[in-house]
């Protein structure tokens, strides 16, 4: 599996608006400047996004992105496979795959199918919300006092 650039910030603009999910919409220039992203850059992965269902949008001078549905409901490999395409790490993994005439007795196969089924098994099962609450978690401090 590579994650290209668009994908990775894909991956930070739904992280990004999942800590803000519940608030108002935050506007593009504030993505741009909380995940360090070129405007024009930005604008193609959110059009993406949106395209994908995973954000929506409002116009006017008060618009901005937002979570298209609960942060709980996306799954990092919805949107990887989404920006990216597949994420096994080679084509002979995929079903219906038939180009290769050694396929059936290539013994590397069933190593890439486990890297895949592996991968899978990670991205699938981690939501936003759960990297929300890690994220907001990790930027707590802590403060002592005497």
């Amino acid at each position: 599996m590579r994650v290209t650039y668009r994908g990775d910030y894909a991956l930070k603009v739904v992280l990004a608006l999942a800590l803000n999910y519940g608030k108002d919409v935050v506007t593009i220039h504030e993505l741009a400047k909380r995940i360090d992203a070129p405007i024009k850059f930005l604008e193609q992965v959110l059009l993406d996004l949106k395209k994908g269902g995973f954000v929506e949008s409002r116009r006017g001078k008060m618009g901005g992105y937002r979570l298209a549905r609960p942060p709980g409901n996306i799954t990092v490999g919805q949107v990887i496979r989404f920006i990216d395409g597949p994420t096994e790490p080679i084509s002979c993994v995929r079903n219906g795959y038939s180009s290769c005439g050694d396929m059936y007795k290539c013994v590397f196969r069933k190593v890439w199918q486990d890297v895949a089924k592996t991968t899978s098994d990670i991205i699938d099962n981690v939501t936003f919300e759960a990297l929300a609450f890690e994220a907001d978690s990790e930027q707590e401090v802590l403060v002592y006092s005497i």
